[in-house]
């Protein structure tokens, strides 16, 4: 949207023009990647101290990321749990017992979604499908 103004002052005519910037709209393109990317953040400020930088975990104490069987089409659901709720008590991940404490970050379903969509699609995971907000509001303690 443009703007002319014309001012006369002692018989000489200015002419201003303001131009309004339009607010250029973007739809998503590739909202899988969009949800990986913030979650990227999510995982840098809550998972990042146990699970450290690559997934790798700490042996015997924070199960691995990185390769887990926790993230598979058969069992992801469990670590959705885990990361909605928390986790405590005995669990098995890649055949390593584990048996400590994962804390209640208190994220909300989005923030879910989108770390799970990171972890998912991280060091040598991937999954076909996204993790929706949806699907996180879905599961139940």
């Amino acid at each position: 949207m443009k703007l002319l103004i014309s001012l006369c002052t002692a018989g000489v005519s200015v002419f201003l023009f303001f131009a309004k910037a339009e607010k250029e709209v973007y739809t998503s393109q590739d909202p899988l990647a969009e949800s990986i990317e913030r979650g990227a953040e999510v995982y840098q400020d809550f998972c990042i101290q146990c699970h450290l930088g690559k997934g790798e975990g700490v042996a015997g104490t924070f199960p691995p990321l990185a390769g887990s069987d926790w993230l598979t089409e058969d069992r992801y659901k469990e670590a959705i749990k885990a990361v909605k709720y928390g986790q405590q008590g005995p669990i098995t991940v890649n055949g390593v017992a584990y048996n400590g404490v994962m804390a209640n970050l208190e994220l909300y379903e989005d923030e879910v979604a989108d770390v799970m969509n990171y972890i998912m699609n991280s060091w040598g995971n991937k999954q076909k499908e996204m993790v929706t907000e949806e699907e996180v509001k879905a599961i139940s303690k």
